[in-house]
C-alpha cells in the first residue's frame, strides 16, 4: 500500500518465514485488514530459508533497516529441516532481539475454554497469566566455546549472562504490567552469583511496589505450582531459559500452543516483534490445516500495543466464540481448515 504525500501511516512489517508461517500470518493479515486500520504493510516474505539456501544470507542489512524503521513486525516461524544448523534461525529472530534489544518476552497465557484445559480439576482452569522472560542475557547470550573438538578430551562451556541492567529492568517491567501479583522465579539456591542479583534487586523492587502481592519460587517448585493451579499467578518473571520453558508450560495450561501468542518488545522504545509460538511446524506444511489462532492473535497483540484496544479486544471475542463454537481446526476440536477457520474468526467482526 503506498503512501500518500504527506501522509503518515502505521507501518507494519511482516515476516511470514517458513513452513506454516506463510498460511497462518495471511490469516492474521487478512483480520488486520478486515479490522480496517489503515496499517501500512511491508512485506518482507524473501526473508525464507529458500533465500538463504540460494544466497547464504538469513536477513541482510536492508531488510533489518526495514524493520527498525517500522512501528511494528509481525512475524510468522522461522526454521526449516532443509537447513542444517541453527545459524539460519539465530540469525533471523535473534539477530532481531539481540540488535534491537528487545529485552521483554512476553508469553501471554489464557484459557479460552474448559475443553481445551488438561487440568481435571474445573476450578483450576481459569488460567489469566502473563510471562515476562528475560530476552537478551542468560544462557542464549552465545557465550562460551569448544576446547579438542570432536576428540576424547572434548569440553564445551555456555555461559549464563546477567547483568544488573538486563536483571533491573525486564523485573521493572513484569511490575509495569502487573494486576494484583508478581512472582520471581529462579534457581538461586543453586546458580550462586546470578542468584545473587536476581535476588537483590528483586527485594529492591517489591519494596517500591507494596500494593502487589509479591513471591519467589526455585524453578522446579515453580513448575509444580503451575501444574497444581496455574490461577493463583498473575504474572512471573525468569530469566531467558527458565522463562522459556515456563512459558512453554503455561500455554499448554491454557489450550496449547496452537493459541500461544508471544510478543517481543523494547519496553524503552515500544517497538515489538510479534510471532506464534507454534513454529513452523514442516510435517502439515502446506496441507491447509494449520490453526491460525495463535498467529491471528498475535496480530490482536500488535494493534493492542500500538493502541488499537477496543479493535485487539474484538478480535480476542471473536475468537472466543469461534472456540466455543467448534468453528476452529482440528487440534482444537473442530474440522475446519486454515483458512475456514480464519474466515470464521472474520465473521465475527462484523
Amino acid at each position: 500500500m503506498p503512501r500518500e504525500r504527506g501522509e503518515i501511516l502505521t507501518t507494519i512489517t511482516v515476516i511470514p518465514g517458513d513452513g506454516i508461517g506463510p498460511e497462518v500470518t495471511d490469516q492474521a493479515l487478512r483480520t488486520l485488514d478486515a479490522l480496517d486500520l489503515g496499517l501500512d504493510i511491508d512485506m518482507l516474505d524473501h526473508v525464507n530459508a529458500g533465500t538463504y539456501l540460494e544466497t547464504g544470507e538469513a536477513l541482510t542489512d536492508a531488510d533489518f533497516e526495514r524493520v527498525r524503521t517500522s512501528d511494528s513486525t509481525l512475524l510468522g516461524a522461522v526454521g526449516d529441516p532443509r537447513v542444517a544448523g541453527t545459524d539460519y534461525a539465530r540469525d533471523v529472530l535473534l539477530r532481531l532481539r539481540f540488535d534491537l534489544d528487545l529485552y521483554v518476552n512476553y508469553r501471554p497465557a489464557k484459557l479460552f475454554h474448559d475443553r481445551l484445559s488438561p487440568l481435571r480439576d474445573e476450578t483450576r482452569r481459569a488460567v489469566d497469566c502473563v510471562i515476562v522472560r528475560e530476552n537478551t542475557e542468560g544462557l542464549y547470550a552465545g557465550m562460551g566455546g569448544v576446547l579438542r573438538k570432536q576428540t576424547p578430551f572434548e569440553m564445551t562451556m555456555d555461559a549464563e549472562i546477567n547483568t544488573h541492567h538486563g536483571v533491573s529492568r525486564i523485573v521493572d517491567f513484569a511490575f509495569s504490567i502487573a494486576r494484583r501479583s508478581v512472582c520471581m522465579v529462579d534457581k538461586s539456591n543453586a546458580v550462586k552469583f546470578g542468584g545473587q542479583l536476581w535476588q537483590r534487586y528483586w527485594r529492591e523492587a517489591a519494596g517500591r511496589h507494596p500494593r502487589l502481592e509479591t513471591s519467589h519460587l526455585y524453578v522446579d517448585a515453580a513448575v509444580m505450582k503451575l501444574v497444581e493451579d496455574p490461577t493463583r499467578f498473575d504474572v512471573i518473571v525468569a530469566n531467558n531459559s527458565y522463562g522459556d520453558i515456563l512459558s512453554d508450560l503455561m500455554a499448554e495450561l491454557a489450550g496449547g500452543l496452537g493459541t500461544a501468542t508471544s510478543a517481543n518488545i523494547n519496553g524503552d522504545t515500544g517497538f515489538g516483534l510479534f510471532e506464534p509460538v507454534h513454529g513452523t511446524a514442516p510435517d502439515i506444511a502446506g496441507k491447509g490445516i494449520a490453526n491460525p489462532i495463535g498467529a491471528i492473535l498475535s496480530a490482536a497483540l500488535l494493534i493492542e500495543r500500538l493502541g488499537h484496544t477496543a479493535a485487539a479486544a474484538a478480535v480476542r471475542e471473536s475468537v472466543n466464540s469461534a472456540i466455543a463454537q467448534r468453528r476452529v481446526t482440528p487440534d482444537l476440536g473442530g474440522e475446519l481448515g486454515t483458512v475456514d477457520a480464519g474466515e470464521a474468526i472474520r465473521a465475527g467482526l462484523r
